[in-house]
C-alpha cells in the first residue's frame, strides 16, 4: 500500500527550538515507539521546503506538519491546528533555498498540485536563536506532540481515507 498521509517534520536544528519538528519525527520513528499505520509516510524535511512541495505533488489524502509555532501559548505548549487555503495569506514566493510551510502550501497550485486537508502539530518555542538542541520546555513537549500526531492519525485521518481519496497531480 502506498502512503496516503504525509507527516512532515519542519525546522532548523541549528536554531534551538526551531528544530522541534525534526525532533518529534525522530521520536515517532524511534524503535521504542509503536509503528505508525502503513498508510503514513513520516519524513524529516528540516528546512527543505522545496522538497516538501515536490513530494506533495504526488498527492496525499492528508498532511500533518510538525513545527515550532511562535505566538501560540506558553513555551512548550502543544497545539493542533487545522489549516486551509484561507489561512495562508500571501504565503511567499517559490524559493529553492528557503521555503517555509506557508510558502510551500501557498504555491502548490502553481506547481500543479492541490493542498490536501492539512493539520499542524506544534509548540510555542522559548528560543530560536543560534544553538543546537531544544530547550527543556520544548524537549518536554516532544512526547506530547508525538502523541498528538498519533491521536490525529487514529481519531481523525486514517478512518476518513475511504471517503477522502488523495488528490492527484494535475498536468
Amino acid at each position: 500500500m502506498t502512503a496516503t498521509i504525509l507527516v512532515a517534520g519542519i525546522g532548523n536544528i541549528f536554531f534551538s527550538d526551531d528544530g522541534f519538528g525534526p525532533e518529534v519525527v525522530r521520536h515517532l520513528s524511534s524503535s521504542e515507539e509503536p509503528a505508525l499505520p502503513d498508510d503514513v509516510r513520516l519524513v524529516d524535511y528540516g528546512i527543505r521546503g522545496m522538497h516538501l512541495a515536490y513530494d506533495l505533488l504526488d498527492g496525499y489524502a492528508a498532511l500533518v506538519l510538525i513545527d515550532a509555532l511562535p505566538g501560540h501559548g506558553d513555551p512548550g505548549e502543544v497545539v493542533v491546528l487545522e489549516v486551509g487555503p484561507d489561512d495562508l495569506g500571501g504565503g511567499g514566493e517559490l524559493d529553492a533555498h528557503g521555503m517555509g510551510p506557508v510558502a510551500v502550501l501557498s504555491n502548490l497550485s502553481a506547481l500543479g498540485g492541490e493542498m490536501p486537508p492539512t493539520y499542524v502539530v506544534g509548540a510555542q518555542p522559548l528560543q530560536v536563536g543560534e544553538g543546537i538542541g531544544l530547550t527543556a520546555a520544548m524537549m518536554a513537549a516532544v512526547p506530547q506532540a508525538a502523541q498528538a500526531v498519533r491521536s490525529l492519525l487514529v481519531d481523525r485521518l486514517c478512518g476518513s481515507l475511504a471517503t477522502n481519496p488523495a488528490p492527484r497531480r494535475t498536468e
